[in-house]
């Protein structure tokens, strides 16, 4: 009977300790709610139905640029942005890899900006779309690619023992979105109505090197042969964005490899008239990323060349389809009405000021 009493002691022990432990880890972990809600952007795409025609895979060149909103109003086009802040291409590779385990796309549209890095770059950027991944060997894998030489494997498996010392910096933000988190984007978009224009963008500085790294060839490598083997075509896109700069020498790249294997390649940074983007009025950040004035400008256009370059058909009149949309398209516009009160009373606040 001691023996009895003793194993369920400790039973009961261990099971209070993993208890505390996980409501230790949750509260410490950062919420990505409000403060850099960038990071709970990868998180996003589990609680969809995984039927899309297109799944967007990269940086915020897509993720701040491209409305799914607009390419379903405009074409029918059921797509989703698995986006992050700067997604390197190997985490890229394995967001698609765990993509195709949910669902197969028709296409599959890549940021190419991210060929520019060849190695890992910032935890905290690792940890905006690596912690957001469900625990698979695509996650492992991601994880093992991104580590800078200060990370260890084992804090993204207990992220409380990377997290323990958040005391001091706990916010409401934590305590608020404790068991839930905030929904932060539109099917990945991530919607900015306040406007910026651009001003001076300086020229590129000239580079030792204008070759990618081998590292980040072989994963666009990769990612081609996975679209490939999936039946998915790979399209690879510029984003309209007049900062980072990009140089003829990495588009001339590009191209050749999309030549190479019969790819798709939009340089729509060239095609900014074309499109109708006003770098006046289309920007909230001076020229980086696009508002939502111009992400739907650029989401008209792209969809176009989807549709007709890719084959892609309208769905419009599938009915459980069009429910979906319909309450995304409610949201979107409360979004949408929330920003632009917002922006206009800060601009009433500031011309009051001046």
């Amino acid at each position: 009977m001691g023996r009895k009493k003793k194993l369920k002691r400790w039973i009961l022990s261990v099971i209070l300790a993993v208890a505390v432990w996980s409501l230790l880890q949750r509260l410490l972990a950062p919420k990505y709610a409000v403060t850099a809600p960038e990071g709970a952007m990868v998180a996003e795409y589990y609680e969809e139905v995984k039927d899309h025609d297109v799944i967007f895979i990269g940086d915020c060149e897509l993720y701040e640029n491209i409305s799914p909103m607009v390419l379903w109003e405009e074409y029918g086009i059921n797509s989703y942005i698995r986006g992050s802040a700067q997604q390197l291409i190997w985490q890229s590779y394995y967001l698609a890899e765990e993509t195709f385990s949910y669902e197969t796309p028709k296409v599959v549209v890549f940021s190419v900006l991210s060929m520019k890095y060849g190695t890992p770059q910032r935890e905290a950027y690792n940890r905006m779309t690596l912690d957001g991944m469900r625990w698979s060997t695509y996650k492992a894998d991601a994880i093992l690619a991104s580590m800078t030489q200060e990370e260890h494997f084992l804090e993204y498996v207990f992220p409380l023992l990377r997290y323990h010392s958040r005391w001091s910096e706990l916010t409401w933000e934590d305590i608020r979105y404790f068991w839930k988190g905030k929904k932060v984007t539109h099917n990945g978009y991530y919607m900015r109505l306040d406007v910026r224009p651009a001003g001076y963008i300086p020229p590129g500085k000239r580079l030792e090197d204008y070759g990618f790294s081998p590292r980040a060839w072989d994963y666009l490598e990769r990612f081609r042969i996975l679209c490939q083997e999936k039946g998915a075509m790979l399209v690879l896109v510029k984003a309209p964005s007049l900062y980072p700069y990009w140089y003829d020498e990495w588009d001339d790249q590009i191209r050749a490899y999309a030549r190479t294997y019969g790819l798709q390649y939009y340089n729509l940074l060239e095609a900014a008239d074309e499109i109708g983007l006003d770098y006046s009025k289309d920007t909230y950040d001076g020229g980086l990323h696009l508002n939502l004035s111009g992400a739907e400008k650029l989401s008209v256009y792209l969809g176009k060349l989807l549709a007709e370059d890719c084959g892609l058909m309208s769905r419009r009149g599938e009915e459980a389809l069009e429910q979906r949309w319909a309450e995304k398209r409610k949201r979107y516009q409360e979004e949408m009405f929330q920003q632009k009160n917002q922006y206009e009373s800060e601009e009433m606040e500031y011309e009051t000021t001046k």
